[in-house]
């Protein structure tokens, strides 16, 4: 029974409070996400509670915190808007079909996740470099602190003289804006301060519970959370528990042609809601010292989004803030991620109205203390310490999470990594020559050869000029692909070709085979010395529980 426990949580006080904090901060940003979307709160909060629950007792990070995110739900919205317009289309029209539409996206998507999963990519995030995942956490901290700006504003809505809908935005002013700063300030203070008088009790949960007594105490006129949601559309947080949505079924064409229109954007989801979960795990492991598992996350949060489009919700994936959030009241373990699900639903169920009551100013206050502790400050301090090619990747990947996408942005940098690492790799190869007793030539070649490298590795011969007898000798180097071994070829015909001896010392056998199958002639050519160095593939460290030197090799 203890180990049960153990297994989804290790400190219950701190899961619970941490839980029931992140569950309050989750709300605002959930229903923006949908109105981004252009869907019904509830939708979004169902896929929340779905999400969050599946992801929180299944994933392969205790303490990762999942919902409803922004990232994914901007991708739906044109899907939405045209598929509204296709369900007028049918021979008997079906209204607001965009939404059955969006319900099967999100199965899919999260099909295609449970794919990655079990294929083994999660752990593909290992190849994100150090300053992409600063670039990750810095971009989507700034981007995170312009939506808190936005909530110093109010939705109205106009109707054109054409009967065109357009919610305007209208910053606060006067009086209204000076008690808004005024109650951010007071909560980021007590988040700040609590802290260092005592660790007892969640710093953000109190935070919030004071500044909305305060507000409700004397009667203060400012921006809720029910009235957020007013302005935005919404009639409030009341709902009813989740069901099979059987509509879906009813409405939904199962064809080709439906399987064609929610393909590309199921895809984009499924690509982006991984990277963001994928990413915050790796920052969660940073931040406890502990290591998650990536392709256990992939299947949870694939199957969190299936049960979710079942549920008439809409995807979700790990999200950053709250699960900062999270690790910073104190929750660790699976039971803090289960306590915000849960919380959130019996907010939707049964305590709706003093939800409603929390201003927006406490959350808006949580949220940018949440940024400050996000943000890599220690990056401007070590912009000028590191390779200059590392100090560009962080700056071009914060500014592409800000103004296009988290996945463009990940892309974007592990591609400029990895063309500078290529980079720096290529220049690398080195040519030693000396000449033996005998009058044979012999080229030392260190460094790794590869296609970045063949280039530079090809000048280091003389076929004309050398004399009739050659050495290559690789043994301090590496030949990595398949542009290598058609570099080598290249290099031998052409000594050839000049009517020269030529010898390969010291390739690796994986090269040797392939060398072998391309032409008999290599076996003449290659020379098999007791001495040859044996390189292995670099294995999954999670194949091996055990040190490497209880391993016979």
């Amino acid at each position: 029974m203890n180990k049960f426990i153990q297994r989804f949580t290790t400190n219950p006080k701190n899961d619970i409070l941490s839980g029931v904090t992140v569950s309050l901060a989750m709300i605002p940003e959930v229903v923006a996400f949908a109105f981004v979307a252009q869907i019904d709160p509830l939708m979004a909060l169902t896929g929340a509670f779905i999400v969050g629950l599946v992801a929180a007792i299944f994933g392969g990070r205790p303490g990762l915190i999942s919902g409803a995110a922004g990232a994914v739900a901007v991708i739906f919205v044109t899907m939405i808007a045209d598929g509204h317009t296709k369900g007028m289309l049918f021979d008997q029209p079906v209204e607001n079909m965009g939404f059955f539409y969006l319900m099967a996206c999100v199965i899919l998507m999260g099909i295609i996740q449970i794919a990655a999963g079990v294929f083994k990519l999660g752990r593909f995030v290992r190849l994100i470099p150090h300053p992409v995942m600063m670039g990750f956490v810095n971009g989507l901290a700034i981007v995170i602190f312009w939506a808190q700006v936005k909530m110093f504003s109010h939705k109205e809505l106009v109707i054109s003289d054409d009967g065109v809908k357009e919610y305007v935005s209208t910053f606060m002013h006067g009086t209204e804006l000076y008690i808004m700063i005024g109650l951010v300030l007071l909560t980021m203070g007590i988040i700040w301060l609590l802290p260092k008088l005592t660790k007892k009790i969640p710093a953000a949960l109190t935070a919030i519970l004071v500044t909305t007594l305060i507000t409700i105490g004397i009667d203060l006129d400012v921006s809720t959370v029910g009235s957020y949601i007013v302005e935005g559309g919404g009639t409030g947080l009341k709902g009813e528990l989740p069901t099979l949505n059987m509509e879906l079924w009813q409405n939904l064409p199962i064809n080709l042609d439906t399987l064609k229109f929610i393909l590309p954007y199921a895809f984009l989801a499924a690509s982006v809601g991984l990277i963001e979960s994928l990413m915050t795990m790796n920052l969660v492991d940073e931040l406890t010292e502990t290591r998650g598992n990536g392709d256990q996350e992939c299947i949870a949060q694939g199957t969190g989004n299936i049960m979710s489009g079942l549920f008439g919700g809409t995807g979700g994936c790990g999200m950053i803030g709250q699960t900062v959030i999270n690790i910073n009241a104190g929750g660790r373990g699976r039971l803090s991620g289960i306590m915000m699900a849960l919380t959130l639903l019996t907010f939707i169920l049964f305590t709706d109205k003093l939800i409603e009551q929390v201003p927006i100013a406490a959350l808006v206050g949580v949220m940018f203390m949440m940024v400050i502790q996000t943000f890599a400050w220690s990056s401007f301090r070590i912009l000028k310490k590191i390779p200059k090619s590392d100090a560009v990747v962080l700056v071009i990947v914060s500014a592409v999470t800000v103004i296009f996408d988290l996945a463009i942005a990940v892309f974007v940098g592990v591609i400029i990594s990895a063309l500078s690492f290529a980079w720096q790799n290529a220049i690398r190869i080195r040519a030693r020559k000396r000449f033996k007793e005998d009058g044979t030539k012999v080229y030392e070649i260190w460094g790794p050869l590869f296609f970045g490298s063949i280039q530079a590795f090809n000048e280091k011969f003389d076929p004309k000029g050398d004399p009739d007898s050659v050495i290559i000798d690789f043994v301090e180097s590496r030949v990595s692909d398949h542009s290598a071994l058609e570099a080598i070829f290249n290099i031998v015909g052409k000594y050839e070709a000049e009517g020269k001896t030529i010898k390969l010392k010291h390739l690796s056998q994986d090269c040797k085979n392939l060398m072998y199958k391309a032409s008999p002639k290599f076996k003449e050519v290659i020379v098999d010395d007791v001495d040859d160095p044996r390189y292995h593939l670099v294995a999954n460290p999670e194949d091996f529980p055990k040190p490497l030197s209880e391993y016979k090799l």
